[in-house]
């Protein structure tokens, strides 16, 4: 086999982000991309194997010696061997995009994608937008899951303080209380109370609660299921306007990088429809193909779903005339993502101050439960 210069690719390689695989990072960990169920290839896998790739041919390297550079440098035996795969298709004859649709672990939008990029002469192109797509991507979930670690970590390690107080504390100052008689403190009583009902009911609660989660589980996937607890974060304060905002932002994207794939309009919605993940947004797609069928335009078809806001859609009306949607569509996606990353800030930077002070009144109101009776046998006792 003749030599590769390999000096452009290694070069490209340096300007790279350096990636971190030796020490144990617990944010990491956290922000580690899991799949249940799923047979796709993760989307940490399918950025890196774009981003490669793109790299490679951008560097003049043949695909046939690419895929083998990728394949070459796996670390799991699973992936090695499903890139060997890639690899002898190709040797065989198969186009890039027609290789790793016989996987089964890419979706139709990047098949298609790759396929039109290969008719166009576009490849490296389309597999630079795809890399980026899923950048963007898993930095979305990883700011979303960053502003929720630290309030997550403090409420969880808060609640189990106050639970223990509850279970343990209370109820053996509670038998002092008792021993000396008298009547307890309102707020020392309902104290005693919930600490009570929680020795009594904990069992039970715990039970109903992983039947409800089981069950959540099970039917999360049901059509009626998924528009109610769509609806439901949708009119949270904060939250829904948070989650509208990277869905719409992942819409977008999708549609930038398909129709700057040459792909049809209608078969770009009905594409995106089929990797976006969220109810609202596939359902509201499903009726904008059949309204474009019937002759109406992308902009007067989406007017119709509260899920897409107003300037959103006189943008794509402008859009539409110029000829220029997937332009826009890179502009709203680029928006949305600056909104979501201020937003999670934001959020973040709120709730540890909120939560700091919810909890402080919470085990404050627990001590001033237990000291009050005290307070009240010392003056009885002088």
């Amino acid at each position: 086999m003749p030599s590769i210069d390999l000096s452009r690719y290694e070069k490209k390689k340096k300007q790279q982000p350096h990636r971190k695989t030796e020490s144990f990072d617990f944010f990491a960990f956290m922000n580690k991309d899991i799949t249940f169920g799923s047979k796709e290839l993760s989307d940490k896998k399918k950025e890196y194997l774009y981003l490669e790739l793109y790299s490679l041919l951008d560097a003049g390297i043949d695909l046939k010696n690419s895929i083998e550079l990728i394949a070459g440098g796996q670390e799991k035996e699973a992936d090695k061997a499903l890139f060997t795969g890639v690899q002898n298709n190709v040797l065989k004859g198969a186009s890039l995009s027609a290789a790793l649709g016989k996987t089964g672990k890419f979706s139709l939008y990047e098949i298609y994608s790759m396929e039109i990029g290969e008719e166009t002469a576009r490849l490296t192109e389309v597999l630079e937008d795809l890399a980026k797509y899923y950048q963007n991507k898993i930095q979305q979930r990883r700011k979303v899951v960053s502003a929720l670690t630290y309030p997550s970590i403090v409420l969880c390690t808060s609640m189990g303080a106050v639970l223990f107080m509850l279970k343990f504390v209370v109820p053996m100052f509670s038998d002092v209380f008792r021993r000396f008689g008298g009547e307890l403190p309102w707020i020392t009583q309902q104290i005693v109370d919930l600490s009570n009902a929680l020795e009594m009911y904990s069992l039970p609660f715990f039970l109903v609660a992983g039947c409800l989660g089981g069950l959540l589980w099970y039917i999360r996937k049901m059509e009626r299921f998924r528009k109610i607890s769509s609806a439901i974060v949708l009119r949270i304060p904060v939250v829904g306007a948070l989650v509208q905002k990277i869905y719409l932002a992942r819409f977008c994207n999708s549609m930038r990088l398909l129709l700057s794939a040459h792909i049809p309009l209608l078969r770009a919605i009905s594409l995106s429809r089929k990797t976006i993940g969220y109810y609202p947004v596939e359902s509201s797609l499903e009726a904008v193909e059949q309204e474009i069928l019937q002759g109406r335009s992308l902009n007067e078809s989406l007017r119709a779903f509260r899920i897409y806001p107003v300037k959103m859609i006189m943008q794509l009306k402008i859009a539409e005339e110029g000829n220029k949607l997937d332009v826009f569509f890179g502009r709203l996606a680029e928006q949305y993502l600056k909104d979501v990353d201020y937003q999670t800030n934001t959020f973040n930077n709120v709730m540890q101050p909120v939560l700091t002070l919810i909890i402080g009144l919470i085990v404050g109101t627990i001590v001033i439960a237990i000291y009050l009776p005290m307070f009240q046998l010392s003056n009885t006792i002088q």
